[in-house]
């Protein structure tokens, strides 16, 4: 097992455990409040499970982390820099004291000293106007004297070692051409080998020894010596030579990473494999042969098409037969070395949207969910059962849209079919191909005839690609592989055109989630309609019940532009044009029963609509039943969020003014719309829940005293649960009941975007009677993390 550091681009850090079947996250570690930059362990000499850890932000600190009572927590904060923290790296002086170093953006390299839970500021190296984009800390051979490592945009490294208490710089390795990108120390055989990589496309490696241990050399003509940089500390001779140049990416190396020591029997050994990640989108393994001592390459691997900037940076398990890459947009890349036939093939990792979800919706059966966001992508995420096993984990087995505007809202429309709305004028509608379908089965071990129905899969296409430059996904049908196929064989590469294709999708035969590489190209779904209408960007979207209608709402500031568009999901044509408000509708929801659609807006109003007789009407004709106005608002600021009861007798809002309402026909029992002469009013005390109030969801099944629960989502990232039953007297607040919230590791660090309850008891992927005793949340967040929780609703 192999524990790895994930950085993210928002404040927090992810601790994840690997193993050779599986990762999953351990811990999120919420200190930083900007970005997480850089993050570090603190490795033991003699390599047992690191306790400590640093990390470097957006917000100028370093946090340095350890772990009490099996839990890390911040332990010390190392304040001083005037920029964000690029790099960091820490090594262990004593049992209770760390030296850490910490590069910025200031132009600084500093230098800390922690112990137990203070920090203090050892040195500031200051670097003019040139930047330093790595550190690394050890230990001079055959000493306690800490050396530093540099690399920076003057394309050298430069060495700095303690003395007198002091950081002093008394060597500049010269030979890059471009600026440092990474640097790295390992010890072996008392001696210490330095890696650099540059945007140069090379990668340089060093070796510093002491003098005074190495055998002379008898000078002769026939003997090539390599240039010894000589300097010297406290009497002691030490010497730095150039030992290789290893040159195979084709573009920038990011990053590089030493094979971790390993115990052997009673001592500890350090492999000389060293593992480097470059935009070319490769990771190669080096290391020397064993006969001549020439340094070549062991491995090459990497993805091939996909719209990826290749990898960032890169990581290795200590038994050398795991390595990891973390793409510019947060994708993680696992490979896995099968020991018996030593082939490197791709593994399943965890994955998720690199910006803020913006919204969710679970399918039909509650089997998986749909989330869309501002990365520019929706993905679908569903539980996977490993076969033997017990344990249920959750991922991502198709990206179905990759858009070039950012994702806004979207609406299930049917097990395998969606809407989706973007920063853009347009409603796209898509339709699972039959690749997905029959992977999906697989994975989640479901008979195709269950999925499908009556439907036959055969008039489904097999996937979808997209064209160059092209926003849309076109379908391909098994007709168009055969072709594609026949085509590669008989062409010859006589122009640029047909040596630079652009990729294509290829069918996948899933029994496992797929890797990133698929996702990105061979995951998507085919696009089946453009809905045009809206003259602003997309902001919400609905769909009823039955599936046969869909709301769609745009950002206005104009009640012209505020107007809701009903679409028919059968024909694909506008139905209706229901405008009311005056400024973004910020959510609608269409009723349990079909008969009523609800829409909030930032206009602090909130508007209710009736269905026609569907007996009489041939097409949904919806008409103005209730709603309020300024005059008779209970909200004083934007409406966000509002959800119906399953049983359609109430709804409920919820506000930037931190008020939650439930709305209804008081006292009469019946659902909402069927009074004939009753006014809708609040049916509740106002809930004032201490923060602004994001999102709201009710529960579709009551606890086990009849009351209603709701989830709401706040602005600071905490989600709240209330029990809320119907009375007669709603001065006293009574009627509410506080249940449960979450903590600080399990809430958002960020806004709630989106909360939506599974629509059927249990929990995805489980089976038994007891699980009805079992519901579950989702959760979507401005922090990139889409949460799901499991609630026992017959406890509360």
């Amino acid at each position: 097992m192999t524990h790895i550091l994930i950085r993210r681009k928002q404040s927090y850090v992810f601790t994840a455990e690997v193993h050779s079947e599986e990762v999953r996250i351990v811990e999120v570690l919420n200190k930083h409040t900007g970005r997480v930059n850089a993050v570090q362990w603190v490795h033991k000499q003699d390599c047992s499970p690191e306790t400590q850890l640093v990390s470097g932000g957006s917000d100028n600190n370093v946090v340095v982390w350890e772990k009490q009572d099996g839990k890390f927590t911040a332990c010390a904060v190392c304040l001083g820099h005037s920029g964000p923290v690029c790099a960091v790296d820490a090594l262990s002086l004593s049992s209770s004291q760390l030296l850490v170093a910490s590069a910025s953006s200031d132009s600084t390299v500093k230098l800390w000293t922690c112990s137990s839970d203070t920090a203090e500021c050892l040195q500031t190296v200051s670097f003019g106007s040139g930047f330093m984009m790595d550190v690394s800390l050890a230990l001079l051979p055959g000493s306690r004297v800490p050396v530093l490592a540099c690399g920076g945009d003057d394309s050298r490294v430069h060495l700095y070692v303690q003395l007198n208490g002091q950081f002093q710089r008394l060597l500049t390795l010269s030979g890059h051409e471009d600026w440092v990108r990474c640097v790295e120390w390992a010890t072996k055989d008392g001696e210490l080998w330095l890696a650099s990589c540059s945007q140069d496309c090379l990668i340089r490696v060093w070796r510093l020894f002491a003098k005074a241990a190495t055998e002379p050399v008898q000078q002769t003509d026939a003997v090539l010596k390599m240039k010894e940089n000589v300097f010297q500390v406290s009497g002691d001779e030490f010497a730095v030579t150039l030992e290789t140049v290893l040159a195979g990416h084709e573009n920038w190396v990011y990053g590089i990473h030493w094979q971790p020591p390993c115990v052997k029997g009673d001592s500890v050994e350090q492999p000389l494999k060293l593992l480097s990640a470059s935009v070319d989108k490769t990771m190669i393994l080096w290391g020397p042969e064993e006969d001549s001592g020439m340094w070549v390459e062991l491995v090459r691997v990497g993805e091939v098409g996909g719209n990826t900037l290749g990898f960032y940076g890169c990581q290795m398990s200590p038994d050398g037969f795991m390595i990891l890459a973390h793409a510019f947009h947060g994708a993680l890349h696992l490979w896995h070395c099968d020991s018996n036939q030593g082939e490197w093939r791709p593994s399943v990792v965890i994955s998720g949207h690199f910006n803020a979800v913006q919204d969710l919706s679970w399918d039909p059966e509650g089997d998986f969910i749909i989330t869309v966001g501002s990365d520019q992508t929706t993905r679908l995420f569903t539980p996977w059962t490993r076969n033997g096993r017990s344990e249920i984990t959750w991922h991502e087995i198709s990206r179905p849209q990759i858009h070039g505007y950012d994702m806004q809202c979207l609406t299930m429309v049917g097990r395998f079919q969606f809407v989706s709305g973007a920063d853009e004028k347009v409603l796209r509608v898509f339709k699972a191909p039959r690749n997905f379908v029959e992977s999906f089965a697989n994975i989640s071990c479901t008979p195709l005839e269950k999925l499908l129905g009556c439907n036959d899969i055969a008039d489904l296409p097999e996937g979808a690609s997209t064209p160059a430059l092209g926003l849309s996904n076109k379908a391909v049908f098994q007709g168009d592989l055969t072709s594609q196929s026949s085509q590669q064989d008989s062409e010859d590469f006589n122009s640029l055109s047909n040596q630079y294709k652009e990729s294509y999708f290829q069918p996948l035969k899933l029994t496992e989630p797929p890797t990133e590489d698929d996702l990105l190209q061979n995951t998507l779904w085919p696009e089946v309609q453009k809905l045009y209408g809206h003259g602003f960007e997309m902001f919400c979207l609905a769909s009823d019940s039955e599936r046969t209608v869909v709301a769609s709402a745009c950002k206005a500031s104009k009640s012209e532009h505020a107007a809701i568009l009903l679409w028919s999901t059968t024909s694909w044509k506008q139905l209706q044009s229901l405008p009311c408000h005056s400024l973004t509708v910020t959510q609608m929801a269409f009723s349990p029963n079909g008969r009523l659609l609800l829409a909030v807006s930032r206009d602090r109003t909130w508007s209710l609509w009736r269905r026609g007789n569907p007996d009489t009407d041939t097409e949904a004709s919806f008409s103005l039943y209730a709603n309020t106005s300024k005059d008779t608002a209970v909200h004083t600021r934007i409406i966000w969020s509002c959800d119906w009861s399953s049983d359609s007798k109430y709804f409920v809002t919820s506000s930037r003014d931190k008020k939650v309402i439930i709305w209804g026909h008081c006292g009469s029992g019946d659902s909402v719309g069927e009074c004939e002469g009753e006014s809708v009013t609040p049916c509740s005390s106002v809930l004032d829940v201490g923060d602004s109030a994001t999102a709201v969801s009710i529960c579709p099944y009551l606890c086990s005293d009849q009351s209603y629960l709701l989830a709401v989502g706040l602005e600071n990232g905490k989600i709240v649960l209330y029990k809320w039953r119907p009375s007669e007297d709603l001065s006293s607040g009574s009627d509410w009941s506080r249940c449960g919230e979450t903590d600080a590791c399990q809430s958002h660090t960020l806004t709630v975007k989106r909360l939506r309850w599974r629509p059927r008891p249990g929990r995805a992927g489980h089976g038994g009677n007891e699980e009805r005793a079992w519901v579950q949340l989702a959760s979507a967040g401005a922090d990139h993390v889409v949460k799901i929780f499991n609630i026992k609703i017959s406890a509360l």
